[in-house]
């Protein structure tokens, strides 16, 4: 730290240089923040999909329906506490690109599912009393500055009213939140037995798919292929799997998130790690009578070694510091795309890992010009002109 001076000094030698080497840093940064956010949201909450749930969908794809009569035989099975159904209604509100999720439910039953979606009892109730009532994200809630009070109108695409109408109303009755980063709250919920009331008779007595919570999440595969077994041979058979694995099922179809984002940061970070290097490189050649001056002077190799490394570390911790403080706020401030990743922050795991890498950029671009100052003899130095 003594000579933490000094190091500062010889980073501020050439200004230019090094705001522009600066400045490349924390656009690497910047776009690592961003990355680690956007695989955030298409991972769509893997991270906090309980481990006790279960998702049940028919056999053949997730579009094709499943009878109400399962919720009961499903839920006389071993190791099963509970199921509650959901669907898909897929209503445009306003405008097509205002896209966020719309799914009927059984109030008190998917709440007691997830946990994570705090909705206060006294809205609960309402919901409970309201026919037409909904509960939605916080997010979402304000993404369109709804109020609870406030009706809105959705535009079926997929379910049309049994009077042949397309237009659903709803009663904004409640807000739901969450102090888990990673729940979704950008869903809106609206109640099962009013969608079963006014959608077409020939579709009743249908759902999307069913939420299963198992008693014991080891026993998750075996009351899997118990619920599988149990439909099996039926008009409508099913495909039981853990709430985690029909997620990332959901993610994996965008691809492979996790090597794509490595291959890009691969990519920009060997591009600045070549720019930094080149920085130090520079600024060592630079100095190479002051290095023999140092050693002349009493500095040991070790210490010329710690300082080189030192200015290299300090160069890659304040462009990566900036950057990835301004992915922060930045990211902070929501879905730049204004919805298109209902999930969307900086896990602070990425954040630890941005950390190290701030360091170890440092370390591996002031690598060789450390080494070369630490060859270098005071004598030899101090003839280069």
């Amino acid at each position: 730290m003594r000579f933490l001076y000094l190091i500062w000094c010889n980073l501020k030698r050439k200004k230019i240089r090094t705001a522009l080497t600066l400045m490349s840093i924390l656009v690497a940064f910047l776009l690592y923040g961003y990355l680690a956010a956007i695989r955030q949201g298409l991972d769509m909450g893997v991270s906090v999909a309980g481990a006790d749930r279960l998702v049940v969908r028919h056999k053949v794809s997730i579009i094709q329906m499943l009878p109400e009569s399962y919720e009961g035989r499903m839920e006389r099975l071993e190791g099963v506490v509970d199921a509650t159904p959901a669907t898909w209604f897929g209503g445009v509100y306003q405008d097509p690109i205002n896209f966020f999720a719309q799914i009927p439910v059984k109030p008190a039953e998917y709440l007691a599912m997830y946990p994570e979606f705090v909705v206060p009892p006294d809205q609960l109730q309402v919901w409970e009393e309201t026919r037409t009532g909904a509960v939605v994200g916080r997010l979402i809630a304000e993404r369109f500055e709804w109020e609870i009070g406030d009706r809105v109108p959705l535009q079926a695409t997929i379910w049309p009213r049994q009077d042949g109408g397309r237009t659903w109303e709803f009663d904004i009755v409640g807000i739901y939140d969450s102090e888990d980063q990673a729940a979704d709250l950008t869903q809106f919920f609206f109640r099962q037995d009013y969608f079963r009331e006014v959608m077409p008779e020939s579709m009743r007595g249908l759902v999307g798919w069913y939420i299963v919570r198992v008693s014991d999440p080891d026993r998750a595969v075996e009351v899997s292929r118990a619920i599988d077994a149990e439909f099996a041979n039926s008009p409508a058979e099913t495909r039981a799997e853990t709430e985690l694995a029909f997620v990332q099922g959901f993610a994996k179809q965008v691809g492979n998130i996790g090597a794509i984002m490595l291959a890009v940061l691969s990519a920009v970070f060997f591009t600045i790690l070549l720019v930094a290097g080149n920085t130090m490189g520079q600024a060592v050649s630079e100095r190479v009578q002051e290095i023999g001056v140092l050693k002349a002077i009493g500095f040991t190799h070790t210490q010329v070694l710690g300082m080189v490394l030192a200015e290299s570390v300090l160069l890659g911790a304040l462009g990566g510091l900036a950057g990835l403080g301004i992915a922060y706020l930045a990211i902070s401030r929501g879905d730049p795309t204004g919805g298109v990743f209902p999930i969307f922050f900086f896990p602070v795991r990425d954040i630890v890992i941005g950390l190290f890498l701030t360091v170890m950029l440092g370390l591996v671009a002031g690598a060789l010009p450390a080494m070369q100052a630490l060859r270098l003899g005071a004598v030899d130095a101090l003839r280069r002109q």
